[in-house]
């Protein structure tokens, strides 16, 4: 089968998305499938094609993580689709290049797949700044509806946000596929204990100090400043060892992160590393001994899965979307606010070899229903049913 893949974010950006879209195109190409990426560009102004991945010029938005704002048509490329004759296009985003993807779908008279990965109504605040927010939720309900109208096939990353879907009003097929994930690049049996110290001299992370690791994106909607306070508070007891917290990412929320950290007089404790290349992301997980996040607008949570695969100790503020992969105290532990995290932290600290070793098992067989060889499966069958409609 030939597909196109539509997206507006694509590795080197480090996003949910973007790892999602990758890990397609590969077990896609994996399993002999044709395969062209169109995405933006953000080396230069230029349209540039890399093998299968075609990049499309745009401009920067330095307020928004950086990401590019490409055009919803581009000449150049709509010949280079139409020359390669698709037999379904599959939108991953709804900027510019997903909107080009359903209208190449519309020229070429040839499906569409939309998959629905981000929870827009828990970001709206970055255009509205608070004012009218309300008005803008509806407006994105609005357009979600039309979306689940317009695309062949519909899938979602998440029974979450299948229901949200249900709760605004969309009565079509929905596919929940979870985003595969090749957790083999992350075992931590990859890694030598000399690269994890050589990675901690780098970045002046005392050998002895137990690691607490915030990795991700680091925006306004993931929480970190509650993780921050949460280990503020937990300092000011009687911590069972010495610890340090790492922020491994980039983002807009980095300055107030580390004034936050300044405010609260735990600077010292705390190391910003910035943002680092895909590639090197399973490495940095092996920094942790726990693994921290207090988002609740995840649609998978790819993330947690990845520091599950990495043999990390997940700590994560309670949120629908992991009660199907995370069970507490066998796989991983949940806290519901910064004072729940300052009172359980100790005791994840003190946990014993043994009990590790158990959760890690635990973690692993957890993970495997996010194989890729199972996304791949379930993601042609919806290929298939929309290939169907057209016949």
């Amino acid at each position: 089968m030939k597909i196109v893949i539509f997206s507006d974010t694509y590795p080197p950006e480090i996003n949910g998305v973007a790892t999602s879209c990758r890990n397609l195109y590969r077990t896609l190409v994996a399993h002999g499938e044709k395969v062209k990426v169109i995405t933006t560009n953000p080396y230069n102004e230029e349209l540039a094609e890399h093998g299968d991945i075609i990049r499309l010029p745009g401009i920067e938005l330095k307020k928004l993580y950086g990401y590019r704002a490409a055009s919803p048509f581009n000449r150049q490329a709509m010949r280079m689709i139409h020359e390669f004759a698709p037999d379904v296009i599959h939108s991953q985003h709804d900027a510019g290049i997903g909107q080009f993807g359903f209208l190449a779908a519309a020229r070429l008279n040839v499906p569409v797949v939309y998959t629905f990965h981000t929870m827009y109504e828990d970001y709206t605040y970055y255009a509205t700044k608070g004012f009218m927010d309300r008005a803008a939720k509806g407006i994105v309900r609005q357009y979600i509806l039309h979306k689940s109208k317009t695309a062949d096939a519909f899938i979602c990353p998440s029974s979450k946000i299948r229901e949200y879907m249900r709760s605004i009003g969309i009565d079509s097929h929905i596919s929940v596929i979870p985003t595969g994930i090749d957790f083999s690049s992350f075992d931590r049996r990859n890694f030598s204990s000399k690269e994890v110290t050589a990675l901690k001299r780098k970045f002046g992370i005392p050998l002895d100090r137990y690691v607490i690791l915030s990795l991700g994106r680091v925006a306004r909607e993931k929480s970190i400043d509650l993780c921050l306070r949460g280990y503020a508070a937990f300092l000011k007891g009687n911590p069972p060892r010495e610890t340090s917290f790492v922020v491994v990412g980039g983002g807009p929320a980095l300055p107030e992160l580390k004034e936050l950290a300044s405010k609260l007089g735990i600077s010292s404790r705390v190391h910003f590393l910035g943002p680092v290349n895909p590639d090197e992301v399973p490495l940095y997980y092996q920094l942790g001994n726990a693994f921290v996040s207090a988002s609740i607008t995840e649609t998978q949570g790819l993330t947690f899965m990845e520091a599950m695969a990495s043999g990390v100790v997940l700590f994560a503020r309670y949120d629908d979307t992991l009660t199907g992969t995370v069970r507490d105290g066998n796989n991983g532990f949940f806290f519901l606010d910064e004072e729940d995290f300052a009172r359980k932290l100790p005791s994840i600290i003190a946990l014993s070899s043994a009990k590790i070793r158990s959760i890690r098992e635990a973690a692993l067989k957890a993970i495997e229903p996010y194989s890729l060889e199972r996304f791949y499966q379930n993601v042609m069958e919806v290929y298939g049913r929309a290939v169907k409609t057209g016949w």
